[in-house]
């Protein structure tokens, strides 16, 4: 596996835990983008909807979304919080 390929696979494993707990406050969402590097994120109610993406910083992981939102990927439950405030 080249570097690329395991940055990519960290990168969805790590979407893939937000997903499911945004998932679990009733958001609806769907991976997309090239290898599917993006987490786009609906409230299905309010019709908004976000992307997200996992990205390196310093020596781990964060979430990064528009107007400024982050979380380290350790607190992907917190994120999901923050994700479920905005979109409903």
């Amino acid at each position: 596996m080249s570097v690329v390929g395991g940055i990519a696979e960290v990168r969805r494993r790590h979407l893939a835990a937000l997903a499911r707990e945004v998932e679990a406050r009733g958001l609806a969402w769907r991976l997309s983008g090239p290898e599917e590097s993006l987490l786009a994120v609906y409230g299905p109610l309010t019709r908004r909807r976000l992307m997200v993406v996992a990205t390196p910083v310093g020596d781990g992981w964060s979430y990064l979304w528009p107007g400024g939102g982050m979380a380290d990927v350790a607190e992907a439950a917190a994120a999901a919080d923050q994700l479920t405030r905005l979109l409903t």
